[in-house]
């Protein structure tokens, strides 16, 4: 079970990360209203792959 929740928190990140840099980089899907808050996401989605694929590394 902690496998899955840490796999399902990288694949989560992950999405965030691209949700959010695109609409950064193109404006899609939120026609890039605030990039303060992409930047945000973005560096917060960084964090969580990080802590997920840490986590998952220590559960082998």
């Amino acid at each position: 079970m902690p496998k899955a929740l840490t796999i399902t928190g990288m694949a989560i990140s992950i999405l965030i990360f691209l949700v959010f840099a695109l609409d950064l980089a193109i404006g899609v899907p939120f026609q890039g209203i605030s990039a303060t808050m992409d930047i945000a996401f973005v560096i917060g989605s960084a964090i969580l792959a990080f802590l997920a694929f840490t986590t998952f590394r220590e559960l082998k």
